[in-house]
């Protein structure tokens, strides 16, 4: 009791803090690996070296927060700016040019021959109307008797544009799919958030609260270490979720095609403007 009162730690609980602060410090080498590798990747997808960006990423400055009153009604036409849903879309179009040239082969083709001047129009031509008319008669094609080989490519084209439809509304579920990932994602973290932004106070309440009573000797160094351990323990996780957050803002941002300028009418609204 005499140790409790006067706020003495024993060596038990000495050995036991000194432990829990190596098992923190060493976090940190692994922290500092996942920094620069994530650095390294930034500087290579700008096409730069990958420790070109040292400097300037190295800077700590908070992190961009989109803003809280995102409104996610988006327009369905968002979705066009996919590249791959404008590939599927360039598929179908010329899958159904296809079906309407090979349509077009099977049937007759006319043209007309003989040319149209002057000289039709001389003393000697004029009782000749016969003559005139007949060099200008239309000339008539017929398609030759294939074996239904023509409605057969007709066929074919056209089970091709079926093809090349189902091809886009597979495109486009999987593109629904993603935004709708990631606006669960966006909607359920940031639930997340919030609820550990709350627990993180309490945390650090409590820790503070457990230091000055173990320095007033009512409890012992144990608990000290307890609340201490929560207390990081929920710091990491709000900072693991508010990174969390950010990144589904980039995959929803993703998912919708990206690259709208800011007068678009696409662009997904808030209280506030948000600049993409």
């Amino acid at each position: 009791m005499a140790q409790l009162c006067s706020g003495l730690a024993t060596a038990l609980e000495a050995g036991a803090g000194a432990r829990g602060d190596c098992k923190t410090r060493a976090s940190i080498p692994a922290l500092n690996t996942a920094l620069m590798q994530a650095e390294h990747s930034i500087a290579v997808l700008t096409g730069r070296a990958p420790a070109s960006l040292h400097a300037r990423l190295g800077i700590v400055t908070a992190a961009p927060a989109p803003a809280e009153g995102l409104v996610l009604d988006i327009p369905a036409e968002t979705l066009r700016q996919r590249p791959d849903v404008r590939a599927a879309e360039a598929r179908v179009s010329a899958a159904w040019s296809r079906v309407s040239q090979a349509d077009a082969a099977r049937f007759p083709g006319f043209q007309l021959s003989g040319s149209l001047g002057l000289s039709a129009l001389t003393l000697g031509t004029l009782g000749q109307a016969s003559s005139i008319v007949s060099a200008l008669l239309g000339s008539v094609s017929v398609p030759l008797f294939d074996g239904g080989a023509r409605r057969a490519q007709v066929r074919a084209q056209q089970a091709a544009f079926e093809q090349s439809r189902s091809v886009y509304a597979g495109v486009m579920l999987a593109a629904l799919k993603e935004v709708e990932d990631s606006l669960v994602a966006l909607g359920n973290d940031r639930e997340r958030l919030s609820s550990l932004g709350i627990a993180s106070d309490s945390a650090q309440r409590a820790a503070l609260l457990a230091r000055q009573r173990y320095a007033s000797g009512l409890i012992d160094f144990q608990v000290v270490l307890e609340t201490q351990r929560t207390a990081l323990s929920t710091q990491d996780s709000l900072a693991s979720t508010a990174a969390d957050l950010n990144a589904d803002h980039v995959r929803l941002y993703k998912a919708l095609g990206g690259g709208w300028p800011a007068s678009s009418a696409y662009t997904v609204t808030s209280e506030a403007p948000i600049q993409p």
